[in-house]
């Protein structure tokens, strides 16, 4: 396993290195993302998409579970899990279509649905710094 640090002290360089790693990005990836609430995962998927190609306002998915973005390099599926109450519920999305498809997929809250992941995912952690500024973030990614 690689783990990689990354630091961030404003929103647009957190849109930056999400940018940067999703040049990488492979047809069928899954990144398994993690982190509390206001740390930056809306900003963080905006620089991925924008990486990608996608063009148009990347949103978070929080109430409809998934939003679907073509027309970039790979299509992105976009889960926010949170308000998934059992794993189960996640097979009437069709994650599993999405999880073994030609795009990647980034999951939000991904914590909640840990048993349904690939072994192999990606993941990607961001963490507030306290004892910094406010929009101090440290990215962690793990392949």
């Amino acid at each position: 396993m690689s783990v990689k640090v990354f630091e961030s002290s404003s929103a647009e360089e957190t849109r930056q290195i999400a940018e940067k790693l999703a040049h990488d990005a492979y047809p069928g990836q899954v990144i398994a993302f993690r982190a509390q609430m206001g740390a930056g995962k809306t900003v963080f998927s905006q620089g991925f998409a924008k990486g990608l190609g996608v063009d148009g306002p990347v949103n978070s998915p929080t109430f409809t579970i998934l939003r679907v973005y073509e027309g970039g390099r790979l299509n992105l599926y976009h889960f926010d899990v949170y308000r998934i109450e059992d794993p189960e519920e996640m097979q009437e999305v069709g994650l599993d279509e999405y999880l073994y498809g030609d795009g990647v997929c980034l999951i939000e809250w991904s914590e909640l649905i840990d048993e349904l992941l690939p072994p192999d995912c990606m993941k990607i952690s961001i963490e507030k710094d306290k004892s910094d500024d406010f929009d101090h973030r440290l990215i962690k990614v793990e392949t």
